[in-house]
């Protein structure tokens, strides 16, 4: 048979289901920048409740959790930030704030890993971020829980350890934007998809990693992720 295609498409990016030999295809990634208020004065902005605003990462940026961390290329300055991840199990746009939770499938952890050097020269030209943000194995994900095994968790501690070491803490509760308002707020710029992921947000303390380090999170009850650089 003739292939349309004039060389092999991508595979599909997925993320495997906890207690499921199922797996869920992943359309796109969408970011929410500093939601958290602690995070927010440490990279030197107001915590108040400005409109959020969103970057992507790209579905094949993603990492899955016990596989190594690359060090990416021209960069010296890469920072983790850890995240509370929510998958979409239904689209829509325009969705109310009080149905968003009905369009979730389910929960992971994932790290969004950030060129700081080069991200932050694009904020100094005021330039989009997508090299800080966007390269390969940016977006280490854990395994998704569905919402139907843990519900919606509203609070709930968001941490990280580098080397033993803890260097994030905070939880759900400090979200300056919760997970039904995002949603909401999302599908207002966008027609979202099942399969699309949410990255919420990272808690203050973020900071560098170096060939070599071994990065542990988690968000206690959902899930945990471990990931070494390399």
């Amino acid at each position: 048979m003739h292939n349309q295609f004039v060389f092999e498409p991508a595979p599909q990016p997925v993320l495997e289901i906890s207690n499921s030999d199922k797996l869920f295809p992943v359309h796109r990634i969408y970011c929410v920048g500093r939601n958290y208020a602690d995070h927010a004065i440490e990279m030197g902005h107001d915590p108040n409740r400005e409109p959020p605003f969103f970057f992507q990462k790209n579905p094949d940026s993603l990492l899955k959790s016990g596989q190594d961390f690359p060090y990416p290329s021209a960069t010296n300055d890469v920072h983790f930030e850890m995240e509370l991840v929510v998958a979409m199990g239904k689209g829509g746009v325009n969705i109310a704030v009080e149905a968003a939770l009905d369009h979730v499938f389910g929960y992971a952890v994932g790290l969004d890993m950030t060129r700081r050097d080069l991200q932050g020269e694009a904020k100094k030209l005021g330039r989009p971020w997508e090299v800080g943000k966007a390269f390969e194995a940016s977006a280490p994900c854990s395994q998704i829980v569905p919402a139907s095994a843990i519900g919606h968790p509203a609070k709930g501690a968001i941490w990280l350890t580098v080397n033993g070491i803890e260097r994030q803490r905070g939880d759900l509760d400090q979200l300056i934007w919760n997970i039904p308002e995002t949603i909401a707020y999302l599908s207002t710029l966008f027609s979202l998809q099942a399969g699309d992921l949410i990255f919420t947000g990272t808690p203050a303390g973020v900071g560098a990693i170096h060939r070599g380090d071994e990065m542990v999170g988690g968000v206690d009850g959902i899930a945990e992720i471990h990931v070494k650089v390399v």
